[in-house]
């Protein structure tokens, strides 16, 4: 039995909920594409299956904020998915904040373990600076999935550092995320 994991590739691609932006780069175009990339990864492996939120790049979920992420949230649950991952990148008025975190509902369990294993993954791969993994209850992917989840901020799109790995290096994202995959289950490559 494969199993299926769910990759929310953060916000829309322009109106509501649209993402962050940084030297020139949108937040849902690399949400989008890392997404894409991981979904096609996974999909090789047939230890997985995989479903995105966004399909296209035109997708548009919801006609605001609340419909948007309640979209997002519905169509894992009623799948239903074994894992949520949402994927973001990060933003700050600091241009030297930097960086890659996790955010999870609550502290212990297969949520917190998942994450660790993402950002492990992610940071050796792509030399970002570890900031940790978070408990942010008030998330609504977070809160409102029904199985563990886990929300990656890959980056910081405002980092001129990071915003390059973020447009060259996606599907190096994707990949790594892959291997956090592996390694949190245990699984040897294909």
């Amino acid at each position: 039995m494969a199993i299926k994991i769910f990759i929310d590739q953060g916000h829309n691609p322009e109106g509501v909920n649209a993402g962050a932006e940084g030297f020139g780069l949108r937040e849902q175009d690399i949400t989008y594409n890392v997404g894409i990339y991981l979904r096609d990864i996974l999909d090789r492996d047939p230890r997985f299956e995989a479903r995105v939120s966004r399909p296209t790049p035109e997708t548009v979920l919801g006609t605001t904020n609340a419909t948007s992420l309640a979209a997002r949230v519905n169509a894992a649950n009623s799948w239903p998915a074994d894992y949520f991952l949402s994927i973001h990148v990060n933003a700050n008025t600091n241009p030297n904040v930097n960086g890659t975190e996790m955010y999870i509902y609550g502290a212990g369990g297969q949520a917190q373990w998942l994450a660790e294993s993402l950002l492990t993954s992610i940071t050796e791969r792509l030399d970002t600076k570890n900031n940790g993994v978070f408990v942010r209850p008030s998330l609504y992917v977070l809160r409102r999935t029904a199985m563990p989840a886990v929300l990656l901020e890959l980056a910081y799109i405002t980092n001129a550092a990071d915003a390059e790995k973020l447009e060259d290096d996606q599907y190096a994202f994707a990949d790594a995320i892959y291997r956090g995959l592996l390694n949190y289950f245990g699984f040897t490559s294909v």
